[in-house]
């Protein structure tokens, strides 16, 4: 079995266009997308923990994941990025066509992420979920293990405004058990009333400080003031959220930054 991994370059800031690209003309693959009794191993993202190869065992560094979804796999092998197509059929799974970025990485162990990019690429695996875990193992005898990641909660989070920028500036952290949210806009501070139900988030009107910063932070604030005072769509997936207005208005956060 040929097991080069098949390798394209570009930018930092393009990196992900290719395989997102992909991602979207792929069809979900008519195979099986359970493993065991009804357990699902596609439309989930999976954190790797180890991969064994060779007879040695690694610890994957944070970051490193995997999904497998509508035919396709993507991820990051802990530094670079991946894309494969995809197929699952009962208990076995096939990677193909596994394409990655190239970059040097510092803090990174890369000799995990050499091991890992060789095990995954261009490959058929025997597939096991026990729980939350998940272990692909190839006729070679391979390992890779990883286990579900979960989403950060909605509630006690620190949720870091990724879009619009306000240069890091802006987050937000809700409370349901007090039905308020607070944080800041980039510039001045800002606190709610906020019911959460079922996706929904219901805002009330803002309290804010009176601050004047430089043009582009306030530009900000006044596109995010305007998801306030109003009913809002969330969705929480793995570490970020996102918030639309019933105008269409998207903001999205990360977890814990």
């Amino acid at each position: 079995m040929d097991r080069q991994k098949q390798r394209i370059t570009v930018t930092a800031a393009a990196m992900l266009v290719p395989l997102m690209a992909a991602c979207g003309s792929e069809n979900a693959d008519g195979g099986s997308t359970t493993v065991g009794a009804g357990k699902p191993v596609t439309g989930v993202r999976w954190n790797v923990d180890s991969v064994t190869a060779d007879g040695r065992t690694q610890k994957a560094p944070t970051g490193a994941h995997m999904t497998i979804d509508k035919g396709r796999a993507e991820g990051s092998f802990g530094c670079n990025n991946f894309g494969a197509e995809a197929t699952v059929d009962g208990d076995r799974v096939r990677l193909s066509k596994t394409m990655a970025t190239e970059m040097a990485c510092e803090n990174k162990p890369m000799a995990f992420e050499e091991t890992l990019a060789r095990t995954l690429s261009d490959q058929e695996f025997e597939a096991r979920v026990d729980g939350d875990r998940l272990t692909l193992t190839t006729e070679q005898g391979d390992t890779v293990r990883l286990t579900k990641a979960q989403d950060a909660p909605l509630s006690g989070t620190k949720w870091t405004v990724t879009t619009p920028k306000a240069d890091g500036r802006a987050h937000l952290t809700f409370d349901e058990k007090k039905g308020t949210v607070s944080g800041s806009l980039g510039c001045n501070k800002v606190n709610a009333e906020a019911t959460v139900r079922d996706g929904d988030i219901t805002l009330g009107p803002p309290a804010t400080t009176r601050m004047m910063c430089e043009d582009s932070l306030m530009a900000d604030e006044k596109a995010l003031l305007r998801i306030f005072d109003g009913e809002l769509k969330y969705r929480v997936d793995h570490q970020t959220l996102t918030l639309t207005s019933e105008n269409g208005m998207k903001v999205r956060a990360a977890a814990g930054q």
